[in-house]
């Protein structure tokens, strides 16, 4: 049996980059993946078309996790559905990115509604099935800018900090009724965010990456798979850091 066998995961923003990988690794091991996006119907597919044609198992659903009225709706469908949710990773962000006299009143708003209110909606929403089951896995994608800032980021670096706070909290709430809830905080990752980087400015990054090279979103997927599994079961309200060693 595989290790995720018959199992549900929902993962937010899962379409491309890290969210792709994600999605990919845990219908490789037998979950169920409901691959969210908002946006990106055609790249959703895509990502169920390549899961199914592994003989994976794989649904695409968009909904905007910024709107708690279309989170609670969306969730409450996968449960009449599936009947329950395993796994759950908060994965969807965004980043506008603006030194803080530029930084506009709705890029900030946005920014926290999708990378920070997008979390706690979704933990609200599998929160009380996942206690009534006695059992769950909540991982958090934040990043090491919510660890130790940036310039020029600073709706985004607010937004990842929060994550943290939340995922203690909610690891303090669930814990005793079998739900683990744990944050991996990725580095520099090669995906269509971190792209539109210049050279200069990567070969910049990497002077400070004692791995000398950009994480890959495979990296970022085998801390969510371990995180997810019965190795992990003895963790909860932990950060993985996944950086390279960027930041330590």
């Amino acid at each position: 049996m595989k290790q995720f066998e018959n199992q549900i995961a929902l993962v937010t923003g899962g379409s491309r980059g890290i969210g792709r990988a994600i999605c990919e690794r845990l219908a490789q091991h037998g979950a169920t993946v409901i691959v969210n996006y908002a946006q990106s119907a055609a790249k959703a597919e895509e990502v169920v078309a390549g899961i199914m044609r592994q003989s994976g198992k794989a649904v695409a659903m968009g909904f905007d996790v910024a709107s708690a009225e279309a989170t609670e709706k969306a969730i409450k469908e996968i449960l009449e559905r599936h009947g329950k949710i395993d796994i759950l990773v908060n994965n969807a962000g965004i980043a506008v990115d603006a030194l803080v006299v530029r930084t506009k009143t709705e890029d900030w708003q946005r920014t926290i509604d999708v990378n920070l209110s997008g979390c706690f909606y979704c933990a609200r929403a599998v929160a009380k099935p996942m206690m009534k089951a006695r059992r769950g896995r909540i991982v958090n994608i934040s990043s090491v800018i919510g660890l130790m800032g940036n310039a020029g980021q600073i709706a985004y670096a607010t937004s990842k900090a929060g994550i943290f706070g939340l995922t203690k909290s909610l690891a303090k709430e669930l814990g005793s009724r079998g739900v683990t809830v744990n944050a991996v905080a990725p580095g520099y990752i090669d995906t269509d965010m971190t792209n539109t980087l210049t050279e200069e400015l990567k070969n910049s990054i990497l002077e400070n990456v004692p791995l000398s090279r950009m994480g890959t979103g495979e990296d970022i997927a085998g801390a969510v798979q371990f995180l997810c599994g019965e190795d992990a079961s003895y963790i909860t309200g932990s950060v993985i850091s996944v950086n390279g060693g960027m930041y330590m």
